[in-house]
């Protein structure tokens, strides 16, 4: 079943919000209950010293995802399925499943912040609500089409203003925030070296390089292209429209972002609470500071970042494992008719499920698994950089000089920051 044609948009508003898809979805899901918990974690920590890398890892972030749509709406496949075209098979399947391990533990992880979230709320025992949310979002990802999920997704990214209003609640003395918001501050120690990587490893993560281009490819399959020489090239309009999505996207997720960091500064650090163990410690810890308000945004938008950001997850490695080895796939197939793509959608959810179960700390494996994933993402950057830029592989239409270079600095900084990380 492909998607109901577009209704013609009127107006500049109705157009703007009419191409807003993919790089919405995609900056919104990086906000997921890892992100959370990681700018969280930055800024209990080390206060508002790390307020300006929000507006350092926005146009990185932007370049990078935009470099990822263009491969998939000019070569008609995802990410993995052009790396295909310029790396061994081993390399492929090694980063299929880092990916796998990664996105397991981040479910895992989300899982258990939207399950203490739920908690919180009802007082039912959080186990009941990491099964039922587990099952109910692989379910919806199995049952429902592409445009179905991206629709519900778009709507989703709405929660992420929870943490925006929460901020302001606060009731912060801007001049102050706003200082170091725009004067840097170097990192010092391995904690704040640490907190760099995890918050570079969250906002520019690899799941995200492959769910971007392999929305693309929906995109394209919702609107009739069904084979992949039907895909194959972009005009210029809809390079234009994806840049200005992308470029949406990515700013509303940093946005959300600096926010984040800002409302963990300025209750739990100016209160001495640094240590932050678990989501639910978080949100307790803020509801004497910051008042029931606040408190009722911030658990409750856990449970909404979690619901848009799981299918991201399970579908990115799916899509990877997929490509890589050249099964049916995508999220407007049937089950019956793309099984093994969607056994690793069911497989990482129930990895995530086991994990609560096993005991293991969900706060400290999401800020880990953003330590992991700043030190994996450049390795991986190198081959999309290396495919964006290939006149072949991108059917004469490569990335431009600029976005070559933004994302080859991104990169670079990715590799020092983990670097540095491991001789702080």
């Amino acid at each position: 079943m492909s998607a109901p044609p577009p209704l013609k948009a009127r107006g500049p508003v109705r157009r703007f919000f009419a191409n807003l898809g993919p790089g919405l979805i995609t900056g919104a899901a990086d906000d997921d209950p890892s992100g959370v918990a990681t700018y969280t974690v930055a800024g209990a920590q080390l206060g508002t010293s790390m307020l300006w890398t929000a507006l350092l890892t926005w146009p990185l972030m932007g370049c990078v995802q935009f470099m990822c749509a263009r491969i998939g709406m000019v070569t008609g496949v995802g990410l993995a399925g052009a790396l295909r075209k310029k790396f061994p098979m081993p390399l492929l399947v090694l980063a299929s499943l880092a990916l796998l391990a990664a996105n397991s533990i981040n479910i895992g992880a989300d899982l258990s912040g939207m399950a203490d979230a739920g908690e919180m709320l009802t007082g039912i025992n959080s186990h009941w609500y990491v099964v039922g949310f587990g099952v109910a979002i692989a379910a919806a990802t199995i049952l429902f089409r592409y445009y179905q999920i991206a629709k519900i997704l778009k709507w989703l990214a709405l929660t992420l203003f929870a943490y925006v209003i929460t901020a302001f609640l606060v009731g912060p003395d801007w001049l102050a925030v706003l200082h170091d918001t725009f004067v840097p501050s170097w990192p010092k120690g391995h904690a704040a070296w640490a907190t760099l990587v995890a918050i570079l490893g969250t906002t520019i993560s690899p799941y995200l390089f492959y769910w971007q281009a392999s929305q693309e490819v929906e995109e394209e399959k919702a609107m009739g292209r069904r084979m992949v020489r039907e895909r194959e090239r972009a005009t210029g309009p809809e390079i234009a429209n994806r840049k200005l999505d992308v470029g949406v996207g990515t700013f509303f997720s940093n946005f959300v972002m600096y926010f984040i960091i800002l409302t963990a500064a300025l209750t739990l650090h100016r209160n001495g609470i640094t240590d932050v163990e678990t989501s639910k410690q978080a949100a307790q810890a803020l509801r004497p500071l910051a008042g029931k308000f606040a408190y009722l945004l911030y658990t409750g938008g856990l449970v909404g970042v979690g619901l848009l950001a799981i299918p991201t997850l399970s579908g990115s490695a799916a899509y990877a494992f997929a490509e890589t080895f050249h099964w049916r796939q995508g999220l407007d197939q049937k089950l019956k008719h793309a099984r093994a793509f969607y056994a690793v959608v069911i497989l990482s959810t129930v990895i995530g499920i086991a994990l609560d179960f096993a005991h293991v700390n969900p706060v400290k494996a999401l800020f880990w698994t953003a330590v992991i994933n700043g030190v994996l993402a450049p390795f991986l950057l190198v081959g999309v950089l290396l495919v964006a830029s290939d006149k072949r592989i991108m059917r004469q239409q490569p990335s431009s000089r600029t976005s070559l270079i933004v994302v080859g600095v991104t990169t670079a900084l990715m590799f020092v920051a983990a670097i540095g990380l491991f001789l702080a």
